[in-house]
C-alpha cells in the first residue's frame, strides 16, 4: 500500500459531466472511483490488510457547498476488498438542493507491492446518484488499473492509473488516468501531489499531508485542489479523518 498505510481512494476517476450543474458536476469529478487511500483520487495498487476493516471520511469544502464522504471497506477473504458508501453534498438554500453519490466497488491484486519494486491491482465498481425530492440521475460503470512503484524502501511511492467510465446518463464511455506521488518525511507524516482527470476533459490537481495520529490506526489529513484553467468555482479544500481496524483473524 501508499507509504504510510494499508490503504484502500474514494478515489480513479469520476466522469465530470459537463452540462449538468456545477455543483453536480464537482462532486462527480471529484468521486475516488477507485479509491486510494484519502487523501488521493489516484488509487494505489494495494488493498487494506486481510481480515481486517478500514472507514474512510471526510469533508470537502468548495464554493457551493460541502460534500460529506463516509466509504467503509472490508477484506474478507485475503485478496479482495469491498467498499460500499457515499456522499451528500447540500448546494443552494433550496431544500431539495442535495446530491447523494452511492458507490460499491471490488479490488483485487494481481502482483503485491514489494519493496523498492512495483505491483498492480484492478478495480471494477458502479456509482448510483440519487437525488433528493423524489429525483434520480443515473450512475455508472467504471473499470480502472492501478499501478505502484516503490522507491528508497517505501519512502518513495508513484502511483498511475489506467481506465475507463461508461455513464448511463450520458451513454458515453471516456477514459481515465491518475498519477500521483507519496513522501514520507517521517514516521509520521507524509506529503501528497496528484493529477488526475479523463479524456476530454481539463486535468485536476490536488496537493496535501496526512499524520498517522495513532500508528496504523488513526490518520488525518488536509488537501487543496483546483482543476485546470478553469474558474475558481473548481477549486476546493478537505479534511479526512481514515480508521483502520486490527485483523479479527489474529
Amino acid at each position: 500500500m501508499p507509504l504510510l498505510l494499508p490503504i484502500r481512494l474514494p478515489i480513479p476517476l469520476r466522469l465530470c459531466a459537463l452540462r449538468r450543474p456545477f455543483a453536480a458536476a464537482l462532486l462527480l469529478c471529484l468521486s475516488p472511483l477507485a479509491w486510494a487511500a484519502r487523501p488521493l483520487v489516484t488509487d494505489d495498487a494495494r488493498i487494506v490488510d486481510p481480515q481486517s476493516c478500514q472507514l474512510e471520511s471526510w469533508l470537502r469544502f468548495n464554493r457551493d457547498g460541502t460534500e460529506r464522504w463516509a466509504l467503509p471497506g472490508c477484506n474478507f477473504t485475503g485478496n479482495f476488498e469491498w467498499t460500499f458508501g457515499g456522499a451528500v453534498q447540500r448546494y443552494g438554500d433550496g431544500p431539495g438542493n442535495a446530491i447523494t453519490d452511492l458507490q460499491f466497488q471490488g479490488k483485487t491484486v494481481l502482483k503485491p507491492v514489494e519493496t523498492n519494486g512495483y505491483g498492480v491491482a484492478l478495480t471494477l465498481g458502479m456509482t448510483e446518484y440519487p437525488k433528493a425530492e423524489r429525483r434520480r440521475t443515473p450512475g455508472g460503470l467504471y473499470l480502472n488499473l492501478p499501478l505502484t512503484v516503490s522507491m528508497r524502501d517505501d519512502r518513495l511511492l508513484l502511483h498511475a492509473n489506467f481506465g475507463a467510465t461508461h455513464d448511463r446518463a450520458e451513454r458515453q464511455t471516456r477514459m481515465t488516468w491518475g498519477v500521483a506521488g507519496e513522501a514520507a518525511v517521517s514516521e509520521r507524516w507524509a506529503m501528497i501531489a496528484e493529477s488526475f482527470g479523463e479524456s476530454g476533459d481539463k486535468p485536476w490537481i490536488q496537493l496535501g499531508a496526512r499524520v498517522w495520529i495513532v500508528p496504523q490506526r488513526v490518520q488525518v489529513d488536509m488537501t487543496w485542489g483546483t482543476q485546470l484553467n478553469q474558474p475558481r468555482e473548481t477549486r476546493f479544500v478537505s479534511i479526512g479523518l481514515r480508521l483502520l481496524s486490527p485483523s479479527w483473524g489474529n
